[in-house]
C-alpha cells in the first residue's frame, strides 16, 4: 500500500536522510498547504542540515497553526540557542516544561545554558554539531541494526553516512549569498564622494572615510544576518553625497536582504526613531505592538488600519501609524496585537506595509 509523503519523510528523518526528506516534501507544497506536520517536518529537517533561515520560516508557518506542540517548541528553542539568544531559548524551554514536565531534551538544554551557556561555547557546539542533542529527537535509527551485526563495517558505514549527510547538508547551508563582487574597488575607495555637487542637495554629508566605513558595515551586517542594520547603512549612503558607483552597489546589496519573521527579526527601530528620521529606516522591518483602529476594507481584499503603538494597555502610548495589508488578516480589534511590517514611503509620507499579525488567544 502506498504511503503518503509525510509518513515517508518521517522515515527519512529517522534514518537521518534530511536532504531526502526536504526534497520529498518540497515537491508536495500545494498538497500540504496549511498542514502543521508538513511545515514542522520541513522545519526540523532544515534545522538538522544547518539551514536555519529556512527552518525558522517553516517553523513559523507551523506555529501559526498550532502553538504548543513540544517538537515545534524544541526546534524554535534550538534556533535561539544557536544564535546565542539564551534568554529567548529559556522562555521556550520553560514553556515546554509546563506542558511536558519530564521532557529530557529541555532539561538537558537548560542545564547546558546554566553551566556552559556563554556565546563562545555555543559557537563551538554549533561548529562541532554537538548542539544537535538539543534538537527535537528523531528516535532510533533503523539503519543501526546492521551496525549491531557488523561492528567494523558499522564504523565505516557510520563515517560514510556522516560525510554523506554533511555534504548533502551543504546544499542547504545557512551561509548567505556570495557578494564578493560588491566589494569596493580601489578607485571607488579613493573617489568615494560625488565630486560634482552642482544643483545637488543631500540629507547626509559624509567624508570619504565615513562612506567607506558605512558601506563596509552594511556588508558586515549582511553576513551577520542583521538586515535592518545593513539597511540603515545603505539608506544613509543613498541619501548622502556618496559616488554614483557606491550608491549603485548599495542598491544591489539591498536586493539581497531578506524579509524576517517574528522570531528572526533583529535591530528593530523604535517608533520614535522612525518618526524622527523616516529616510534612515525606509525598507527596514518592525514588529511593533499596540491596538488596531480605523480599519478600512477595500474591494480587492486589501485593507488598511491605524496601529496605535504602545503596550497592552496603551499606558505607554508612542503614536499612531498607518498599516496597509495586501490581503485580509484575522484579528480581535479589542486586544493587543503585534504586527510584522516593512517601513515604506509614498509621496514623502511613511507608513507600514504589513505582512503578519500575531495575537495571543486567551480563553
Amino acid at each position: 500500500m502506498a504511503k503518503d509523503a509525510l509518513t515517508l519523510a518521517w522515515k527519512d528523518m529517522r534514518r537521518r536522510h534530511f536532504a531526502t526528506a526536504i526534497q520529498r516534501l518540497e515537491s508536495k507544497s500545494e498538497i500540504y498547504e496549511d498542514n502543521f506536520e508538513y511545515y514542522l517536518i520541513l522545519g526540523i529537517a532544515c534545522l538538522y542540515v544547518g539551514d536555519v533561515g529556512a527552518a525558522s520560516s517553516y517553523l513559523q508557518m507551523a506555529r501559526r497553526i498550532r502553538l504548543t506542540d513540544t517538537r515545534l517548541l524544541l526546534a524554535q528553542a534550538a534556533i535561539f540557542l544557536r544564535r546565542g539568544d539564551s534568554a529567548r531559548a529559556i522562555q521556550y524551554y520553560l514553556e515546554i516544561k509546563e506542558n511536558d514536565p519530564g521532557n529530557k531534551t529541555a532539561d538537558a538544554a537548560l542545564s547546558f545554558i546554566r553551566v556552559h551557556g556563554d556565546y563562545d561555547t555555543i559557537c563551538r557546539w554549533v561548529d562541532t554539531g554537538r548542539i544537535e542533542q538539543f534538537y527535537p529527537p528523531l528516535g532510533f535509527n533503523p539503519d543501526k541494526v546492521a551496525i549491531i551485526a557488523a561492528p567494523f563495517l558499522a564504523c565505516l558505514l557510520g563515517a560514510a553516512v556522516v560525510l554523506f549527510a554533511f555534504n548533502r547538508g551543504r546544499h542547504y547551508s545557512a551561509v548567505r549569498a556570495d557578494i564578493a563582487q560588491l566589494e569596493l574597488s580601489g578607485d571607488e575607495r579613493s573617489e568615494a564622494k560625488e565630486r560634482d555637487l552642482t544643483n545637488q542637495t543631500y540629507k547626509y554629508i559624509l567624508s570619504d572615510r565615513e562612506i567607506i566605513r558605512k558601506y563596509n558595515d552594511a556588508l558586515r551586517y549582511f553576513q551577520q544576518h542583521r538586515d535592518n542594520a545593513a539597511q540603515t547603512q545603505i539608506n544613509t549612503i543613498l541619501n548622502s553625497d556618496a559616488s554614483i558607483s557606491i550608491k549603485q552597489k548599495s542598491r544591489m546589496l539591498a536586493g539581497y536582504l531578506e524579509a524576517p519573521d517574528f522570531d528572526s527579526i533583529r535591530d528593530v527601530p523604535s517608533y520614535s526613531a522612525v518618526s524622527a528620521d523616516p529616510a534612515l529606516y525606509i525598507d527596514c522591518w518592525v514588529d511593533w505592538g499596540g491596538k488596531i483602529s480605523n480599519v478600512v476594507n477595500y474591494d480587492n481584499g486589501s485593507f488598511s488600519c491605524d496601529l496605535l503603538v504602545g503596550d497592552e494597555t496603551l499606558s505607554n502610548y508612542e503614536g499612531a501609524v498607518t498599516v496597509r495589508f495586501p490581503s485580509p488578516r484575522n484579528y480581535d480589534g479589542s486586544s493587543y496585537v503585534k504586527i510584522l511590517a516593512q517601513v515604506v514611503s509614498d509621496g514623502g509620507q511613511w507608513y507600514l506595509r504589513g505582512t503578519s499579525v500575531f495575537q495571543n488567544v486567551k480563553k
